[in-house]
Parts: C-alpha cells; structure tokens; sequence
C-alpha cells in the first residue's frame, strides 16, 4: 500500500480488479476546499487511458509487475510466439491480448513482455520500429507540393502515412505509439 502523496510517474497500482501505470500527476490545493491529486493513469489490461481524481486519504495497493525481455519470433494464424531471451523458452499469446501490439511487430525484433501474477498484461514495444514497404501506389507526376504523402503497406500489414518518394521494398523507421513515419533508412 502507498498514500496517494507519495505517487510518482511510472508506479503501477490495483484499483477496481485492474492494473494502472502513472502517466501523469498534479497535486492541487485550492484556495477553498480540501487538496487533491489529478491523475493520468494508463489501464494495463485494456491499453484505455483515463484521468481520475483522487483525494489525499486515498491509499492505493502497489501492483508489482514483471517483466521479461523476449524475442517475437513468429506468428501463424491469430497466436504470436515469443521467445524467452534467458531461458529460450517459448510463450504463445491469441492476437486478442494484443490487438494493437501485433501492428508494430516484426520478427526477431526483442520486445518486453509485462506480466502480473503470472498474468500477461501487456508487451512494451521499443519507440522506434523498422518496418519494409511492401507495397505503395506510385507517386502522381506534378503532385510535390510540400509535405505530400501516401499510403504504404508495411511487412506487418500496417498501412502508415510516407513521403511520395518513398517506394516499394524500402526500409523504413515508424513510432511505435502512433504509427507514423519517422525516417528512410
């Protein structure tokens, strides 16, 4: 248990049957009234992202997570097969559990797997992913105004946002947060 004074960004904590991670906190004490403590918290089994206000009496129980670097190895059909990078044991995950992860996936790429009570929970990706084209529509003759983009087909079936002269079977760098193209390669 900690009080609620003592949050800080990155703790995880249980409330309501469900793991939260600390994005963001504000202690505030206005003129009139009692303090409180303005959170942005990130619900770890749905991946939803909420602000709650808590009172300073608040006590919360400490989620103590695990994680394990794991290496994606491949997927067949809707199930992912990780490895683990000590122990080369595998781990099956159903797409279901990380439905938005599997986008950014790309095999042999190492990736952490988060667990609570021998749980899986979640899979932290790293920030930049390298992903190839596989397929792109050509770039339209006299369309260069500045900044102009278009549709690619990356190797894990995103569809991500690049500059016209980016084509097809080219290297590129995306975030892993929202998609968008970073860099060539």
């Amino acid at each position: 248990m900690f009080h609620i004074n003592d949050i800080k960004n990155g703790m995880t904590f249980v409330l309501d049957d469900n793991i939260y991670l600390v994005l963001e906190f504000l202690h505030v004490k206005p003129g009139k009234g009692p303090a409180f403590v303005r959170t942005k918290i990130k619900n770890l089994k749905t991946g939803a992202t909420i602000e709650k206000t808590f009172n300073t009496s608040v006590k919360l129980e400490k989620a103590l997570i695990e994680k394990k670097d794991m290496q994606y190895l491949y997927n067949a059909s809707d199930i992912y097969y990780f490895m683990d990078n000590e122990t080369y044991e595998q781990v099956e995950i159903s797409k279901d559990k990380i439905e938005n992860e599997s986008n950014y996936l790309v095999e042999n790429n190492n990736v952490e797997l988060v667990f609570y009570k021998g749980e899986l929970i979640g899979v932290n990706l790293p920030e930049k992913i390298e992903v190839t084209i596989v397929s792109t529509e050509a770039a339209v003759k006299g369309n260069t105004a500045t900044g102009a983009m278009k549709d690619a087909v990356v190797n894990t079936g995103l569809t991500v946002k690049v500059p016209l002269f980016v084509g097809e079977g080219e290297t590129i760098i995306i975030s892993s947060t929202d998609g968008k193209y970073l860099s060539r390669n």
